[in-house]
């Protein structure tokens, strides 16, 4: 049976690992031709040998997103291997957990180039060719903090409120043109400096190995049961419990839980 992405080519940013190492294979086993832009060459030759031993069809670009010759040459290297561009997942990104007092020029240039420029660089260049085509599909990495804020991760969250309103944007620029735009909204995910993150949100016993853990709702109702009271005169830790509850408002258990 042919899959569901049969016939079509797709470019993956950032797929080398994490998110889009995940989405190549994936897309591989629906049958998309597959092309992995990193700047990770040899993990991202390692995605192309694994699709290629399960008989999916892979190549590796080296590429860094906010070059713009970089974002040119892997749309160019994806149209000359396979012959079309259908699909474009810009998913390569960058963190930062600092607050805005604490990050430097340099940090908050490095996140916005990465998770701001280098969609609007990837979506330029792709686009074009999709036209050719007569449409095609891209897809945005944002984030659940995209949506709501924290203490910290000041860079981090405008970038992915941006990548939210860009999506947008773009996606109503290109209706006519047979181009969709969409975006997905991570919460955590068990890599860099999220995997710390994930490991205080996760509860004992639910398989933290396999990304596992109770509702979030569950764990700030019984967060805010025994630490309401300490943390109520002390504004750090109020603004914390504050970002629980409403990172809850956004989950339904079904979405966490295994």
């Amino acid at each position: 049976m042919a899959g569901r992405l049969a016939g079509k080519v797709a470019l993956i940013t950032g797929g080398a690992s994490g998110i889009g190492e995940a989405t190549a294979k994936l897309f591989a086993q629906e049958g998309a031709k597959v092309v992995v832009a990193d700047v990770q060459t040899d993990k991202g030759k390692e995605v192309v040998k694994a699709i290629r031993a399960a008989r999916g069809k892979a190549a590796f670009v080296k590429a860094n997103v906010v070059r713009e010759g970089d974002a040119k040459r892997m749309v160019a290297f994806t149209v000359k291997r396979y012959g079309r561009l259908d699909i474009l997942f810009n998913n390569a990104g960058v963190e930062n957990s600092k607050p805005e007092v604490e990050t430097s020029i340099q940090e908050w240039d490095k996140v916005m180039d990465v998770n701001v420029k280098g969609v609007f660089l990837g979506t330029k260049y792709a686009v074009p060719e999709m036209k050719k085509s007569g449409g095609g599909s891209i897809i945005n990495t944002s984030s659940i903090f995209g949506l709501i804020g924290s203490p910290g991760f000041a860079a981090y969250h405008a970038s992915k409120g941006a990548v939210r309103l860009l999506t947008k944007s773009t996606a109503l620029a290109h209706a006519g043109d047979q181009i969709r735009e969409g975006q997905g909204l991570p919460l955590l995910t068990r890599q860099g400096l999220f995997e710390r993150i994930a490991d205080q949100i996760a509860l004992a016993g639910r398989d933290a190995r396999a990304g596992r853990c109770e509702s979030i709702r569950r764990v700030a109702a019984e967060t805010e049961k025994t630490r309401q009271a300490r943390d109520l005169h002390d504004p750090v830790k109020s603004l914390r419990l504050e970002f629980r509850q409403q990172l809850a408002q956004y989950l339904e258990p079904a979405a966490i839980e295994g």
